[in-house]
């Protein structure tokens, strides 16, 4: 059923310890989120492209362009959840957010370039399940934080199934509203689509992909 709802975008919080990557040498380095970047709120086209910008200080893309065409074309009704998406964007990488969403552009943000991340309780607990069916090795810490050590391809893995499925879930929440102008029904509404969805392709994405 379509619903009415106002304007805006939405964050994909990290839940995880905050660090600071644009510290090199001893000299904070500029923030991503100041860089000018291209433009993409363009007229939509009959299919989204797959953008690439630079990770930034401290952070690096495992996911490639191949990679997100690859897995978007395996997604099931792929060619009506496209519309309305202007650009698959790999974008710089932010102290807050794993990824973002705005009309038109979803986004997944640069990983850190040491792979391995701290997350809160909340974090690891929510995400606990994947993580084991990844391999992805954690431990509870003293302070209560949890390391978790990723490899490349647990990264590849957890940013098209989890991360990209989210913010795909909030431009499918867009575009069932009445004005298809916002996503208004939230985080628990893409999070629950990303989980629906990464059942529905595990599969195919281990075929594809696999693990290792």
């Amino acid at each position: 059923m379509d619903v009415g709802c106002g304007r805006g975008g939405t964050l994909m919080k990290r839940l995880r310890r905050k660090t600071n990557p644009g510290v090199v040498a001893g000299k904070v380095q500029k923030k991503n989120r100041t860089e000018r970047s291209p433009t993409f709120d363009h007229p939509a086209r009959a299919q989204p492209s797959v953008h690439r910008l630079k990770p930034g200080v401290g952070y690096r893309h495992v996911l490639r362009q191949k990679d997100v065409a690859a897995f978007l074309g395996f997604l099931p009704d792929w060619e009506r959840l496209s519309e309305g998406l202007n650009v698959v964007l790999l974008a710089p990488g932010d102290g807050w957010a794993d990824g973002w969403y705005r009309p038109g552009v979803v986004a997944v943000c640069a990983w850190e370039r040491g792979l391995w991340r701290e997350l809160t309780r909340d974090g690891y607990v929510e995400h606990r399940d994947l993580f084991e069916r990844l391999e992805v090795s954690c431990e509870e810490l003293a302070d209560g934080y949890y390391l978790c050590k990723f490899t490349e391809s647990a990264v590849r893995a957890y940013q098209l199934l989890h991360i990209l499925l989210h913010e795909l879930g909030h431009h499918h929440d867009r575009m069932t509203t009445r004005s298809r102008t916002d996503a208004c029904r939230g985080e628990g509404y893409a999070e629950a689509y990303a989980r629906a969805y990464e059942r529905l392709v595990w599969d195919r994405y281990l075929s594809t992909f696999g693990l290792y």
